[in-house]
């Protein structure tokens, strides 16, 4: 592990750097706030999948590269003279004194909860209309309600018990097997199939389980069995259009019992 003087050398290094290459990369030179915002994203991804991972490694890069897009759109944001990252800086210290009472206050929080709750209200003091108003409009819809449903629950409206959730989870299942059912609408089945979704997410929410890691391991686990699908379908000298479901059910049962190994 590095010291502190050491940690802030090497964030002085990157600053140097990412100055140097403003001023001399073509690549760097052109980049605006608009062109790097895709990139970022793609980052924020792979350092979501490294940490589902669980390759520490992997997280310790992915960090990194964030870390030089925050420093990125802090040389911009100097260089149109908005804002420098030391403003940045500046701000989220603010903020988050502002936002910790219970260590910088005299207000009481002995568990996380608490400290969830309060941070909720503490947002709607500076001046937000709605408690909602803080959930991105961007974000993925799993992730979205997910964060809608926590911002909810901040102020206190939230279901009581894990059972009551799962209740509503059986409602929203039979109400759209009700509408598939009846085939007369298509736009009340999504409609249907949104409300169990939803509900999905919060009995995942009760039973503390993010929905958007568990569907992401599901994908993962999905790909990982379907390409072994695959591979034993070409050792064969088979394509799997040819093959029956049967015959393909015995390769998917078979990367089933690897993974338990």
């Amino acid at each position: 592990m590095t010291t502190k003087e050491e940690k802030l050398k090497a964030f002085e290094r990157l600053l140097d750097i990412m100055d140097e290459l403003r001023d001399k990369c073509p690549w760097d030179k052109v980049q605006t706030f608009e062109s790097l915002r895709h990139l970022t994203i793609e980052e924020t991804y792979e350092l979501s999948e490294s940490i589902l991972d669980k390759d520490t490694d992997g997280i310790k890069k992915e960090l990194g590269d964030l870390m030089l897009h925050l420093v990125f759109y802090a040389k911009i944001g100097s260089e149109n003279n908005g804002f420098d990252v030391g403003d940045v800086l500046k701000y989220i210290n603010k903020k988050l004194v502002y936002r910790h009472p219970h260590i910088y206050g005299n207000v009481e929080a002995k568990d996380p909860k608490t400290v969830k709750d309060n941070w909720e209200k503490i947002k709607l003091k500076e001046g937000r209309k709605s408690v909602l108003s803080g959930v991105p409009v961007a974000l993925p819809p799993l992730v979205k309600a997910y964060r809608i449903q926590e911002k909810a629950k901040g102020v206190g409206f939230d279901w009581e018990k894990p059972e009551q959730v799962w209740e509503k989870v059986l409602e929203e299942l039979n109400e759209l097997k009700h509408e598939v059912e009846s085939g007369e609408e298509k736009e009340k089945a999504e409609h249907e199939l949104g409300d169990l979704l939803f509900a999905l997410v919060n009995y995942a929410r009760f039973i503390e389980v993010n929905p958007e890691d568990a569907l992401e391991r599901t994908n993962k686990k999905f790909i990982q069995r379907f390409q072994h699908l695959e591979g034993k379908a070409e050792g064969l000298g088979k394509s799997l259009k040819d093959m029956t479901l049967a015959e393909m059910d015995v390769f998917w049962e078979e990367a089933k019992k690897l993974e338990n190994k």
